[in-house]
């Protein structure tokens, strides 16, 4: 009898910590937790911004700095393309899980548009990118005085090419870089891999043909940095409207060949490349 009742004794005492627990669980977050799903937020797009700043730093910095070691070690324009291409793949690989490895407003744009990207973190995208470029070009600035100028890293275009067919060309080369994106980078049936190799294959092929001609910036980034450095603003208009419209009109086009994505259990073989160019809010 007092084994029997010592046991009842016992038993609602081992019950309490459950039903504390149940109701612990049941209660709405707390201030604190929300503070701190607030700041992860906030980190997060920290880190974003750094990525795409960096990102665009190292971009602008490799390529256009080609351009102008061409002065002193003749690289010519295949050369300069194959700098564009690599650099943009080395970035791609190493920050294309952080960001997304825009590096480019076109392309955050144009993802945008396509609701592969929130609107909301377009501005703070561009910023950096902006930002980026810029701090690049001075950079390239300042360790080649020796040159006087910047000019060879400007993206100009002269007679004969008429801004119309500027126009053109930045266009075509951007719906391509963009096409290529959407294809390897944000759709659920490609193998991505080596979106960052195809990625880079389409800047490298497009610089060769259309570098001796506008420059072949594709990116309005990549165009505005230079010249908030060198002051020079000629035909600016070209490489900010053209790239933009370009990248939007390839995100629209290839948005027909999209199928509707069916559910099924997350990979957990997932290689670091496959968050490329989709980091979206829900």
């Amino acid at each position: 009898m007092a084994s029997s009742n010592s046991t009842a004794d016992l038993s609602p005492k081992f019950q309490l910590p459950t039903r504390r627990s149940i109701m612990a669980e049941a209660k709405p977050a707390s201030p604190a937790r929300e503070w701190l799903s607030a700041q992860n937020a906030a980190l997060s797009n920290f880190q974003k911004i750094v990525a795409e700043l960096t990102g665009t730093y190292i971009l602008v910095f490799v390529g256009c700095g080609a351009a102008l070691t061409d002065k002193v070690q003749r690289l010519n324009m295949l050369g300069i393309a194959i700098v564009w291409g690599a650099v943009l793949m080395a970035a791609i690989y190493a920050l294309g899980h952080v960001s997304g490895a825009h590096f480019n407003p076109a392309v955050s744009i144009a993802l945008a548009v396509a609701r592969k990207f929130s609107w909301k973190q377009v501005p703070m995208y561009i910023l950096a990118q902006v930002l980026g470029s810029t701090l690049a070009s001075l950079t390239l600035r300042l360790l080649f005085h020796d040159q006087g100028n910047i000019q060879p890293i400007l993206n100009q275009y002269s007679d004969p090419t008429s801004d119309l067919e500027a126009i053109a060309w930045e266009f075509i080369i951007t719906f391509i870089l963009m096409f290529t994106i959407c294809g390897v980078a944000t759709d659920p049936r490609a193998s991505k891999d080596l979106s960052g190799v195809a990625i880079g294959g389409a800047v490298m092929f497009n610089a060769m043909i259309a570098g001796p001609i506008t420059g072949a910036s594709m990116n309005p980034a990549r165009s505005l940095g230079p010249a908030l450095v060198s002051g020079v603003y000629k035909n600016i208009w070209v490489y900010i409207v053209s790239p933009i419209l370009g990248a939007t009109t390839a995100a629209v086009v290839y948005s027909v060949l999209r199928v509707p994505e069916p559910g099924r259990p997350e990979d957990t073989n997932k290689s670091t490349c496959n968050n490329l160019y989709t980091h979206a809010d829900p």
